[in-house]
């Protein structure tokens, strides 16, 4: 199937930060678009005043004869009364990933940054550089970007840029042109159910890629061979030493935690950066948009330039104020590597303890990596854990936060089990101190605490 194939495209579940994009960037192909959320939001709101016709509330007769093509996301249910009438009318059905592998193939270069963590990050710092070499990219990616003024841009037919997801196998429906591969971890078990199905996966992605195309991959990823074993395209990778295509000399940090280094491309110098943005995993995220763009012939200065002016997407590290003398940041760490990172960019800035509010993100990772998360958060001086946050899953009683509490106890770490957000905000305000910095940090909607610590000041 192709775009060009169909007229009228309906969404359900339209007011996702994902499906509104596609919809935003479909409808100015000139598409006729409509949609349906279950409640109305700013989003619902700016679509309608875009001239898209959109539904609250899911039901069968919002499924209309003249539509001939429904997307549909994995949060919808089989069940969804609007779902199954689409299954029943003469309308094509397909979910977001297959509709995002349609759209792709609209552009001359479609470009995937995947893995497991700094996705977000990395897709906003290639956007960053293009956008700096005048290039007009089309964007989306899972974070608001200031520069963009949201998750999204539309642009020209050249440049796609796109961050993707490996959850139910999602981007094997891609066509990239070219691809980055961040790290292979271990992440969503419910689905994946081990690592070896994980590495399996992303070798499938990467052999998507074409022989015209490019792949710049980690060259720290363990079981790296099993990712690039059988791939068509040509593949650079970059790293920590000489043994990569690309790697990092003469690192050195500021006092806000940000890193300069020295670009060196198979043992010639290329060019000198400097970050706006904290911690060494930041160093690598960047190399690898660097060695992309370059693989385009992006002109060096405008690399340069573009890394510069990436000062961190929402929800990155991003500060949101202060109480009582108490910085406040907002994470959306979810993983124990990505909390490690987030934790050594934090001890890279002149504070006094470092207390973080932790939010587990769904009952099977926050089972399958318990000891991990002990581990990681053990380092922080306070931890102030809340519920896990449900997401897709239901409580089986699995895990708790509370089993959480008791792991970080035996890592010699320091916590308090609070359970609601009301709870932790009166802890965190009795408790933390004037140069203390609080990191509120989760997948889930923690950051409302922080804001609300701040708004409360």
């Amino acid at each position: 199937m192709l775009l060009k194939d169909f007229n009228k495209i309906h969404f359900i579940g339209i007011g996702g930060i994902s499906m509104s994009s596609l919809a935003e960037i479909l409808f100015n192909k000139g598409k006729e678009i409509s949609g349906s959320d279950g409640v109305r939001s700013a989003v619902t709101d700016s679509l309608e005043e875009k001239g898209i016709s959109v539904t609250i509330g899911q039901k069968a007769e919002n499924i209309t004869d003249d539509i001939d093509l429904v997307v549909y996301t994995a949060a919808v249910n089989e069940d969804n009364p609007e779902l199954m009438a689409a299954r029943d009318s003469k309308a094509s059905v397909i979910d977001r990933a297959e509709l995002v592998g349609m759209l792709m193939l609209e552009y001359k270069r479609p470009i995937s940054v995947a893995g497991t963590h700094g996705k977000t990050t990395t897709s906003s710092l290639v956007t960053e550089i293009l956008l700096s070499a005048n290039t007009e990219p089309t964007v989306s990616i899972g974070g608001m970007l200031p520069s963009i003024g949201g998750n999204y841009r539309i642009g020209k037919e050249d440049y796609f840029v796109l961050e993707t997801c490996e959850y139910c196998d999602s981007f094997l429906k891609f066509n990239p042109h070219s691809a980055i591969i961040l790290n292979v971890d271990k992440d969503h078990i419910d689905y994946f159910k081990n690592l070896d199905n994980i590495y399996k996966s992303f070798n499938k992605f990467a052999k998507r890629i074409p022989e015209d195309g490019f792949l710049i991959i980690n060259n720290d990823i363990p079981r790296l061979n099993e990712v690039i074993n059988g791939i068509s395209c040509n593949f650079e990778t970059y790293g920590g030493d000489k043994s990569a295509d690309w790697y990092a000399t003469d690192i050195s940090y500021n006092s806000m935690g940000h890193g300069s280094y020295t670009v060196n491309y198979k043992g010639e110098e290329i060019a000198r950066v400097m970050l706006s943005i904290p911690g060494e995993h930041n160093v690598y995220n960047s190399l690898s948009a660097f060695a992309l763009c370059y693989k385009y012939g992006v002109p060096v200065d405008a690399i340069v330039k573009g890394i510069e002016n990436y000062h961190g997407t929402d929800r990155r590290f991003q500060y949101k104020g202060s109480f009582n003398g108490v910085k406040v940041i907002d994470d959306y760490a979810h993983h124990p590597t990505e909390i490690a990172a987030t934790i050594n960019s934090a001890r890279s800035n002149d504070i006094g303890r470092l207390c973080i509010v932790f939010q587990p993100h769904t009952y099977t990772r926050t089972y399958e990596l318990l000891d991990e998360f002990a581990d990681v958060l053990s380092k922080a001086d306070q931890v102030v854990l809340v519920d896990i946050y449900a997401s897709r899953e239901k409580d089986t009683g699995l895990v708790s936060s509370k089993d959480l509490a008791e792991k970080i106890v035996e890592h010699g770490g320091k916590v308090e089990y609070c359970g609601t957000f009301e709870n932790a905000e009166n802890y965190v305000i009795n408790n933390c101190n004037p140069q203390d910095m609080l990191i509120t940090m989760g997948a889930g909607d923690i950051v409302k605490l922080g804001e609300n610590l701040v708004k409360e000041k």
